[in-house]
């Protein structure tokens, strides 16, 4: 079987197209089951091929692709919290504001005071690398060594 019939290769094309398209579209109205209907996937099977792929459902790596950019945005400081929520594409302020505090570890309005004043003199780029989004679940090993 060559790689272009090969159905697990197919299928990992599949879902870097959905991830690509996630990391392209963040800020967009996306949902699986608009996601799964773009690859030709039924939503369940979508999710499950692409957690056991990425190791996060589409929803959660959509979620933080958001939640990253809304850092990056927060770090500028010249909008609310309430402008970079809709700014991402989240819709529910509430939403963004949990999501956000789960994976940053705070609020947004306090990463916006922090991050002004941790970042001050640090180059962007910089800045960017060191103060990306880490999930909990990628914490823990290291924590415990």
């Amino acid at each position: 079987m060559n790689a272009s019939t090969d159905p697990r290769l197919r299928e990992l094309r599949l879902l870097r197209r959905v991830r690509d398209r996630i990391d392209r579209d963040y800020a967009q109205p996306l949902d699986v089951q608009a996601l799964a209907n773009g690859v030709h996937l039924s939503s369940g099977h979508l999710s499950r091929a692409f957690k056991a792929a990425y190791g996060e459902s589409p929803y959660s790596y959509l979620m933080t692709r958001r939640i990253e950019r809304a850092m990056t945005l927060l770090r500028r400081g010249d909008l609310s919290v309430t402008e970079v929520c809709f700014a991402v594409g989240c819709s529910s302020l509430g939403t963004f504001s949990t999501r956000f505090s789960e994976l940053v570890g705070m609020s947004p309005s306090t990463y916006r005071r922090r991050a002004a004043e941790d970042a001050r003199g640090i180059p962007h780029c910089v800045a960017k690398q060191i103060m990306r989004p880490i999930r909990n679940r990628e914490v823990a090993p290291e924590q415990s060594v």
